[in-house]
């Protein structure tokens, strides 16, 4: 049974918070019923501001850890699927901005209000948000520049997880062409991929990023090195 959407501080089983730059690190999280798990980013900007990709409500002791690296103060809900804990953190941090692409503000703002697009993101030089080209504006991707390289953080246009076993996984992964990746799922061209050749584009020009270092997907592993470039390339022959 999947988790009800609300403001209560809701832990599922989660992993530690992984540090890959100094500036970024990441937490792989389980979801109900299901064994398909789910990723949350964390880019710290220069003046100390956490930026919060796709929020997972942490155990306590590891959700201090998060706040000892900075001010939690941007929360992106980066499509409606993504969108469970976003209520709890902003009961959590108050102050805490949420943001959401264009075309998915909609259904983001059916749980927790949303202030502001991706294109309302100040930013610095280590951090920056753009709206993905050919997916009417329902996902975006977040680009950060840490001093080994560039990250590119990109939500459910890209799945880069194995085949699953149980039977939703199965479902998921299998029948929705999901895994194994990297590569654009069947589900995602059926739901929210409006011009395959624009995003193809998109998929292709992150991979040229000359100091590109990683790649993070909402589900499930990080590409590095030379497999970031390689595994934007593959999943744009999806296209």
């Amino acid at each position: 049974m999947a988790s009800k959407i609300s403001d209560t501080w809701q832990v599922l089983p989660h992993g530690p918070l992984e540090q890959l730059a100094e500036n970024l690190w990441r937490v792989e999280g389980s979801l109900k019923g299901m064994s398909l798990k789910r990723v949350m980013t964390v880019a710290r900007l220069r003046d100390g501001a956490l930026v919060i990709h796709s929020a997972i409500a942490l155990a306590e002791q590891e959700q201090r850890k998060l706040e000892a690296l900075g001010t939690p103060s941007v929360l992106l809900v980066p499509n409606r699927a993504h969108r469970l804990d976003a209520p709890a953190y902003k009961k959590r941090y108050p102050a805490l901005r949420v943001l959401a692409p264009r075309g998915g503000r909609k259904g983001v703002e059916e749980v927790v209000p949303v202030d502001g697009t991706y294109e309302d993101f100040p930013g610095d030089d280590t951090v920056r948000l753009e709206t993905l080209k050919g997916v009417g504006d329902e996902e975006g991707v977040m680009l950060v520049r840490s001093s080994d390289g560039t990250t590119v953080v990109l939500n459910d246009v890209v799945f880069n997880m194995d085949r699953k076993k149980d039977p939703l996984g199965w479902l998921f992964t299998t029948v929705l062409g999901s895994a194994p990746g990297p590569r654009v799922s069947r589900l995602s061209k059926l739901l929210f991929v409006k011009d395959r050749k624009a995003l193809r584009a998109e998929l292709e020009r992150f991979a040229a990023i000359p100091d590109l270092v990683r790649l993070i997907v909402a589900h499930e592993k990080v590409a590095s090195g030379g497999e970031a470039a390689s595994a934007l390339r593959r999943a744009a022959t999806y296209l």
